[in-house]
């Protein structure tokens, strides 16, 4: 009889982690993954994983000479161990939001654990930067039932994307650009990565920026962060 308890044990577990992990996915089309027609034809640039104190500034240079401003998705470990990249984002006039606080996926993440990476995160980049995220981005992409309730005790939307040019896999600079420059749409939010995720991401990404707005600008493009977008 111990097998088939035990069976039933994992079968139990399987459901419950379906449950909590899997099917809050349902509920993501009504979080943020492209700004509304309102917002006319801007793109939003955002920018995950950092800040990283190599690749972040170089990124940020790449904007200052184009005048632009984007959002900067922010690790809340990686920023307390980089306050002033953190500092010379929001001086630069970027919007800042939260990607948690260590950057580990919510699916293995139980509700306890949730709220911690949310609140510390939030406390930490509030703090750092001045003005508490307004914006929270999931690690990977991936939510649980008790991000939810943990995001909207600190005020925050649920953000996603609707073009990414690098996930999992490698691109090199040029199909970034090109994928980009395909799939641009009115009301755009661009997952781009200026931190180690996929590994050589921010140097690809660095090579990338320059022709990416350059070619976005010319087919008629405006830019904003997320939030000037969204309150359009």
């Amino acid at each position: 009889m111990i097998a088939p308890a035990l069976g039933a044990a994992a079968a139990g577990g399987v459901l419950a982690w379906v449950g909590y992990a899997w099917l809050p996915h349902l509920l993501t089309p009504w979080c943020v993954w492209r700004a509304p027609r309102r917002a006319g034809r801007r793109i939003a640039l955002t920018f995950d994983d950092g800040p990283d104190p190599e690749y972040t500034p170089r990124v940020l240079d790449i904007l200052a000479a184009r005048g632009m401003r984007a959002t900067f998705f922010l690790v809340g470990e990686r920023a307390a161990r980089a306050p002033h990249t953190v500092r010379a984002i929001a001086d630069a006039g970027h919007e800042i939001g939260s990607h948690g606080w260590s950057h580990r996926s919510l699916w293995v993440c139980g509700p306890a654990r949730t709220h911690d990476e949310i609140a510390r995160a939030h406390a930490t980049l509030a703090e750092l930067a001045g003005t508490a995220p307004a914006l929270f981005r999931p690690p990977w992409g991936m939510v649980n039932a008790a991000m939810f309730g943990a995001i909207r005790r600190h005020g925050q939307r649920c953000v996603f994307w609707s073009i990414q040019p690098e996930g999992l896999r490698p691109a090199a600079p040029a199909v970034q650009v090109e994928r980009v420059r395909r799939r641009a749409h009115a009301g755009a939010i661009v997952d781009l990565h200026d931190a180690e995720g996929t590994p050589g991401a921010p140097a690809r990404l660095c090579e990338a920026l320059p022709a990416m707005i350059d070619g976005l600008a010319t087919a008629g493009y405006g830019f904003g962060t997320v939030g000037e977008l969204l309150a359009s």
